[in-house]
């Protein structure tokens, strides 16, 4: 499986405060922009799987979401998950 739980803990242990913080808003980006590139690499040899099309479209929209919470709450870690990801803004 390309998502195991060492590779979880070694997510939330980069981009969150400890190795078992799952649930702060920089963790969860990183984990989605993890889950979304995979998939990204998934469609484009699988053109017609609408199914994971739609699970995508979907992620997009829950890291979208987690990004405008944390601009609004706190525009400095908005700025460094940005940059440390390399999302565009």
């Amino acid at each position: 499986m390309y998502l195991d739980a060492a590779k979880k803990q070694e997510i939330f242990g980069t981009y969150g405060k400890s190795n078992t913080d799952t649930g702060s808003a920089e963790a969860q980006i990183a984990l989605f922009s993890y889950r979304i590139s995979h998939l990204t690499e998934h469609m484009k040899l699988n053109r017609k799987d609408y199914s994971t099309e739609r699970a995508l479209t979907m992620l997009v929209g829950k890291r979208r979401r987690l990004l405008d919470y944390l601009k609004d709450r706190d525009i400095e870690r908005y700025r460094a998950i940005i940059k440390q990801l390399g999302l565009r803004k």
